[in-house]
């Protein structure tokens, strides 16, 4: 067993740029930067095998930038093993679009049209292709920088307690798409659940699931034993600030400012893990919380801090102290050697069926989609948002006539799938906002000490991530576990839980 050789690289991949912002069914365009978003990669490599992780501030990674920024390391280091890259978005949904500005793969890819697909007449808005070449190129030279700069050092790890993420799948005592007819769009098919459902309503029941306290961490220290950065895997989406028209990191950008407000300037790799039926709003304390940010956050003469910076800043200082406290002890244990596997295979997972009657509800609903005509009286934002809007909607539906129309032929959905063990600790890629059961059943029959779970990771192709709702979501139905959200049925995501597992148990028999 050799040394581990430790490299780490980051890259400001902000832009001043009027770019789209993904994450909502109609266009945003920036209006300048918040807080930067960042790219970090760390490669960890003990003579054996290797693993390069690469996260992103995106919202999700498809148009094939992953093949591009393999493409790219190619390029720059012939013998560098592409396939050993591991990428993931955190999820913030104010990330700058670097989906393609035209491509035919976006009907089943994305929620979010095509730039060209939309009149934006009047409106500059910058090109995802460029901004993909760009952020691309950043990231190769990243991953570069940190496999040419690797050096002898040293790991730690251990996990801690930061509340992060709440339920946002809100069940009712009743059906509640039999109170009223629903919407032709299509955005949302609600049943007994709802996401970010009205907690006040009468007829309000429970929370779907519960949530995850868990943040692993893994640190890394230089040959003097001094903490250069760490992999921070915390099991929640970054989208308190999704609705702005900035340019942010969410609450990553204040969790890696308070850390390092404490450790110094040392890398911070954020990892969501699974998130799909949680996020980090409160639903049903709303008022308590707006007290809590008033009084804590409030100054004399000073305005307010927005409800969205607020909860970003009360989650970083949660982070930040589960960090420090796990690093206390973590510390006193540091790796300088360990066994490193790490397997990269394709799975294929089946997918959701499409039925005869939501097809045939498919084409009914898209038809007068198509008979209406883009908006032209309004502002050219007023314009832009409507007309997006009008074709996500569009989008929507052709995804699901097509879905329906190749289902037969193609009954499973390939993916991609990491699984990596160094020492004691394993990691597990997916590429669907996966709901945290998925993510237990994994972990609670893993092998290892600790197994972090990474969702939203790139895979090859044009397509990104979608929803992996439980056989319990999908029978509440709701947004994120209806037709529209998911590709994968429950069936398949079990069928990922059986392959992961099966590939942590080889590793670890092989130890």
């Amino acid at each position: 067993m050799s040394k581990l050789l430790i490299g780490w690289a980051s890259r400001d991949i902000s832009t001043q740029k009027p770019v789209n912002l993904p994450g909502q069914f109609h266009m945003r365009i920036s209006q300048g930067i918040l807080d930067e978003l960042t790219l970090t990669t760390l490669v960890v490599d003990n003579g054996e095998d290797l693993v390069a992780f690469l996260s992103m501030d995106l919202v999700v990674i498809r148009s094939g930038l992953l093949d591009d920024i393999r493409d790219k390391v190619q390029a720059l280091k012939p013998d560098f093993p592409v396939l050993k890259i591991l990428a993931n978005a955190t999820h913030t949904h104010a990330g700058a679009s670097h989906y393609a500005d035209k491509h035919s793969a976006w009907r089943s890819a994305s929620s979010t049209a095509p730039l060209q697909a939309v009149p934006h007449d009047g409106l500059e808005i910058a090109s995802g292709d460029e901004y993909r070449d760009f952020l691309s190129t950043q990231a190769a030279e990243a991953i570069c920088q940190a496999y040419e700069e690797r050096k002898p050092g040293g790991l730690a790890y251990g996990y801690g307690y930061a509340v992060v993420a709440h339920s946002r799948r809100v069940v009712y005592f009743d059906d509640t798409s039999k109170r009223d007819t629903e919407s032709a769009s299509g955005f949302r098919v609600n049943g007994k659940a709802q996401m970010y459902g009205n907690t006040k309503d009468d007829k309000f029941s429970h929370y779907e699931a519960g949530a995850d306290h868990f943040v692993n961490l893994l640190f890394t220290f230089d040959e003097k034993k001094k903490l250069s950065g760490a992999i921070v895997n915390v099991p929640c989406p970054s989208q308190n600030s999704e609705h702005r028209y900035m340019l942010s990191a969410d609450y990553w950008h204040d969790t890696r400012e308070a850390i390092r407000k404490k450790h110094g300037d040392i890398f911070i790799l954020g990892q969501s893990a699974a998130g799909g039926d949680v996020s980090p709003r409160v639903l049903h304390y709303k008022e308590a919380q707006e007290r809590r940010f008033r009084l804590k956050y409030g100054k004399p003469g000073e305005a307010p801090l927005d409800k969205d910076l607020a909860e970003r800043k009360d989650i970083a200082e949660r982070i930040a102290g589960c960090f420090s406290e796990v690093y206390s002890w973590a510390k006193k244990e540091i790796l300088t050697e360990a066994p490193l596997q790490h397997e990269v295979r394709t799975i294929n997972l089946s997918k959701r069926i499409i039925s005869e009657p939501e097809y045939e509800f498919a084409l009914k609903s898209l038809e007068p989609l198509m008979q209406e005509k883009f908006k032209e009286d309004g502002t050219a934002l007023e314009n832009l948002n409507h007309n997006s809007k009008l074709v996500a909607q569009r989008g929507r539906f052709e995804r699901i006539i097509k879905r329906y129309q190749t289902q037969k032929d193609e009954p499973k959905l390939p993916m991609e799938l990491h699984v990596l063990r160094i020492g004691d600790v394993a990691f597990a890629s997916n590429r669907f906002e996966m709901y945290i059961d998925y993510m237990h059943r994994i972990q609670a029959r893993s092998p290892f000490l600790q197994t972090f779970v990474i969702q939203l990771a790139g895979v090859p192709g044009d397509e990104g991530g979608t929803y992996l709702a439980t056989k319990r979501g999908a029978q509440g139905k709701g947004y994120s576990a209806c037709l529209f959200c998911n590709q994968v049925s429950p069936k398949g995501g079990q069928e990922l839980v059986e392959q992961t597992v099966k590939s942590l148990n080889k590793l670890y028999k092989t130890k």
